[in-house]
C-alpha cells in the first residue's frame, strides 16, 4: 500500500533545503543582516500553510510507484512539493499587495510586517528564485533537468495569466457586473489555480520518475484542470453557503467584488428585476447590500444548483478516471485520491 506524508515528516524536509538556499545567498557576499531578511521572509511566506500541494507531490510519487518511498525517494519528491510552496508563496506575497489583504494564514501579511512594505515585492521575486537554485542543486544531473525547469516556467505564467484576468475583470474599486461571464471565471480559476495547485504536483512526479510522456502528461491535464476548476467552484461555493467555523474566515466574496462562480451564474439566470438587485449592491463593503445578494442567491437556488453541479462533475472526472491508460506509468489511484480530498468538502 502506497505511503502517504504528513505535515510534520513535509516540514522536517525545509531546513535542509533552507540551509541551502541560505549558503547560496552566502557565497554572493550578502551581509548577515540580509540573510537574516531572507531567511525570516524564508520562513514567515513557505512554512506554516496546510502544504496541500507541496505534499501531493510525494503522495502522487508514492502512489506512481505503488510502492511506500525509500528515503531518498522521499526526500526528492517532498523537495520538489517545497519547490510548489516556493512558487505559492511567491504568487501569495505578490497577491496580498495588489489586493491590499490584511491578514495571510491568521498572521499579518508579509508587506504590512514591521519595515517591510513594498521591499515584500523584491522578497517575492526572491522566494521565486529559490526555487531555482535548488532545483540546480538537486536535480542538475536528473534527466528531465530541463523538463523541471521548463514545467516552472510554464506553470508561472499560466498562473500570472489567471491572475492578470482577475485583476482585470474584477478590480476591487470598480464594480462593472459587465465585465463578468462564466466563461471568464473559468479562464480565471483554471489558469489562476488549477495548473498550479493539480497539474504540476503530478507532473513533478511523473518528470522525478522520468516515466512522463506526451500521452500521460496530456491524460494527467485532462482530469486535473477540470478537477482544479471544481475545487475553485467549490471554494466559491464554501464562501458564502459554508460554515466560517468549519472553513476557518467569514466569506468576503461579495463585498471584494470577487469574479466568482456564484455571481456569474446569477447574472445567467437573473430576471432583469434580480440583476437590477446585484448592480445596486454587488461589491459595496455594506452588510445590508451584502445580506441582499445572499438573499437573492437563495431566490435563485444557487446553493441546490450547485449541489447538482458537484455531482455532475465528479461523476464525469470519475468516468475519466475509469478510461485512464496505465500502460505508461500513470496509475488511476492519483487522480482518485485528489478527487477524495476535495468531493463534498466543507473547508
Amino acid at each position: 500500500m502506497a505511503k502517504k506524508t504528513n505535515l510534520q515528516e513535509f516540514e522536517a524536509v525545509f531546513p535542509k533545503l533552507e540551509k541551502v538556499l541560505l549558503e547560496d545567498a552566502a557565497s554572493y557576499k550578502l551581509p548577515q543582516a540580509y540573510l537574516e531578511w531572507y531567511q525570516k521572509s524564508l520562513n514567515v511566506n513557505t512554512v506554516g500553510g496546510k502544504c496541500n500541494r507541496g505534499m501531493s507531490v510525494p503522495d502522487s510519487t508514492s502512489l506512481l510507484l505503488e510502492a511506500p518511498l525509500t528515503e531518498e525517494q522521499y526526500f526528492q519528491s517532498a523537495t520538489l512539493g517545497w519547490m510548489t510552496e516556493l512558487l505559492q508563496a511567491f504568487f501569495l506575497v505578490s497577491d496580498d499587495i495588489m489586493d491590499s489583504s490584511i491578514t495571510r494564514r491568521g498572521k499579518p501579511c508579509w508587506y504590512r510586517h514591521e519595515n517591510v512594505g513594498l521591499i515584500a515585492i523584491n522578497d517575492a521575486f526572491m522566494l521565486e528564485t529559490a526555487i531555482y537554485t535548488l532545483l540546480k542543486k538537486y536535480f542538475r544531473s536528473h534527466p528531465r533537468y530541463v523538463d523541471l525547469i521548463e514545467l516552472f516556467h510554464d506553470i508561472t505564467f499560466k498562473t500570472e495569466m489567471g491572475q492578470l484576468a482577475d485583476l482585470l475583470t474584477a478590480p476591487e474599486d470598480k464594480v462593472d457586473l459587465d465585465n463578468f461571464s462564466l466563461d471568464k471565471h473559468s479562464f480565471i480559476v483554471i489558469y489562476k489555480t488549477a495548473w498550479y495547485s493539480f497539474y504540476l504536483p503530478v507532473a513533478l512526479s511523473l518528470y522525478l520518475l522520468d516515466i512522463a510522456t506526451p500521452k500521460n502528461l496530456k491524460q494527467a491535464e485532462d482530469i486535473l484542470i477540470p478537477l482544479g476548476e471544481y475545487f475553485q467552484i467549490q471554494d466559491d461555493y464554501l464562501d458564502n453557503f459554508g460554515n466560517p467555523d468549519h472553513i476557518g474566515k467569514i466569506g468576503t466574496d461579495i463585498k471584494d467584488n470577487k469574479c466568482s462562480w456564484l455571481v456569474n451564474l446569477a447574472l445567467d439566470i437573473a430576471t432583469p428585476e434580480q440583476r437590477k438587485v446585484l448592480e445596486e449592491n454587488y461589491g459595496r463593503k455594506d452588510d445590508e447590500k451584502e445580506a441582499a445578494v445572499k438573499k437573492l442567491y437563495a431566490e435563485l437556488g444557487l446553493k441546490e444548483r450547485y449541489e447538482a453541479f458537484e455531482e455532475k462533475r465528479a461523476a464525469e472526472i470519475r468516468e475519466m478516471i475509469e478510461k485512464v491508460d496505465e500502460s505508461e506509468g500513470l496509475k488511476k489511484t492519483v487522480f482518485e485520491a485528489f478527487l477524495a480530498k476535495i468531493y463534498k468538502r466543507t473547508k
